[in-house]
């Protein structure tokens, strides 16, 4: 709560003066991205340790926090030791259930080796403009740029009508460890209350609003023949054979079932859902003269919003069911290859199964009538001239759920996509000086409708 008799800032002049503190943003992600080697999301190699921007995001905070006098609460969620997330909050003038959220900025980052970046990755570069460091893009610049408006707003202390909240999370970059970030926030109520306003999920880049993105089911397709000598093949099953020509009857049915719809124009989707391999396993020890018994191949489906995940396994495997009823569909490749061998050797008949990564992630269609898109939108305008609305098939955790919740969910991202996982990784200074003078129109005009 605001310390009775601290005087506020005046809604317009505030709002039309807020901008980024360059020093102070530039000293904040420098922090930031000197933890990154600590950061690394890859295990079990690599495990990130967020308990480390936290902290320096906690200390940037320390003087507009309420025990130290000023109006800031913050809440540090864990669900495994030194991987914080964080809740950010700054009240409305009077007690309200209205406010803006600013989610989905995450505190860990993809793994960077050094010998292929022509500067430290670890480390924050300056050139110019440049911010060179792994996360300056994805997705510390956002943390460091998020923070920063909770100190311009604590300083100033503007008596709002609605209250203003940013959610860190952990575990973004992977999911081989579970529930340690967004969705066990979900799960366990954190989001609750902030679906009276809009939600700005600010992962993405380019500066423009993203109205769409994808949803992801991963998949592992095992394929299992005879062994044989490769001399006689007519006495084997080759399983790669088998398992490439199973993901060729998949992918021509899935398409089939699964086309580019109408909405996916109207959301500016560059392309239809698609399933296709993109891993290939064997077991170990096989030699090159061997017909291989076993072969493993793995991928993904990605998939527009308006197609779900649970319809998308069941037709799936029904294929694969279809396809072991009568395996005879499948080409042959020469005159010796087969899936089903004769009785004289053996009577062997080829088999294929499916297994699906655990929770599937949906996609979304952001609502194109809410207060939030409008906002957004206006705000972009204003600040660079054009508006150039755009989905994809790439996956944002947990912002379908939210949806399904009713929250108005919209995103957007002021990092450089171009080099989002890339080596050399950098953001704009300019872009995020742009970025703060967006979030200081959204932030206006959703305070003037929730009088």
């Amino acid at each position: 709560r605001r310390v009775h008799g601290e005087p506020s800032a005046p809604m317009a002049d505030f709002f039309a003066s807020l901008s980024l503190n360059e020093e102070s943003f530039v000293s904040l992600l420098s922090k930031l991205i000197g933890e990154t080697e600590f950061l690394q999301n890859n295990p079990p190699l690599l495990i990130p340790q967020e308990d480390r921007p936290v902290q320096h995001v906690l200390d940037a905070l320390a003087p507009y926090l309420v025990e130290n006098g000023g109006v800031l609460t913050t809440e540090r969620i864990s669900y495994a030791p030194n991987r914080s997330n964080l809740i950010i909050r700054y009240p409305a003038a009077t007690a309200t259930t209205k406010c803006i959220t600013f989610a989905g900025s995450h505190l860990d980052v993809v793994p960077a080796d050094p010998k292929n970046w022509t500067v430290a990755p670890f480390q924050l570069t300056v050139d110019g403009d440049l911010l060179y460091g792994r996360g300056t893009t994805d997705c510390l610049g956002h943390v460091a740029l998020i923070t920063e408006l909770f100190m311009e707003l604590a300083k100033s202390r503007p008596a709002l009508n609605m209250n203003v909240v940013a959610v860190f999370i952990a575990s973004e970059e992977s999911g081989a460890i579970p529930n340690l970030g967004a969705e066990a926030l979900l799960r366990d109520g954190k989001f609750d209350g902030l679906e009276n306003g809009p939600l700005l999920w600010i992962d993405c880049a380019d500066m423009q609003p993203c109205i769409g993105t994808g949803g992801m089911l991963v998949w592992e397709l095992k394929a299992t023949g005879k062994l044989a000598h490769s001399g006689f093949p007519h006495k084997g099953i080759n399983a790669i054979e088998l398992a490439t020509d199973a993901v060729n009857y998949l992918q021509s049915r899935f398409h089939a079932d699964f086309p580019r719809r109408a909405e996916e124009e109207t959301y500016k989707f560059a392309i239809p859902s698609t399933l296709k391999p993109t891993q290939v396993k064997f077991p170990e020890g096989g030699s090159i003269n061997q017909i291989p018994a076993d072969c493993t191949i793995c991928g993904d489906i990605r998939f527009t919003p308006f197609y779900r995940a649970k319809d998308i396994m069941a037709k799936v495997n029904g294929y694969l069911e279809d396809l072991n009823k009568d395996l005879s569909v499948l080409p042959s490749h020469g005159p010796v290859s087969k899936y089903i061998l004769p009785n004289e050797f053996g009577g062997n008949k080829g088999q294929l199964s499916i297994e699906w990564e655990a929770d599937p992630s949906e996609g979304i269609a952001c609502r194109l009538d809410s207060l939030g898109h409008r906002a957004l939108v206006q705000a972009t305008q204003n600040a660079i001239g054009n508006v150039s609305l755009y989905s994809m098939t790439g996956s944002v955790p947990c912002v379908r759920d939210l949806q399904d919740k009713g929250f108005d969910v919209q995103l957007v991202g002021y990092g450089v996509s171009e080099k989002y996982h890339f080596d050399d990784e950098y953001c704009r200074l300019s872009d995020m000086k742009t970025a703060m003078r967006i979030l200081a129109e959204v932030l206006s005009t959703v305070n003037g409708q929730s009088v």
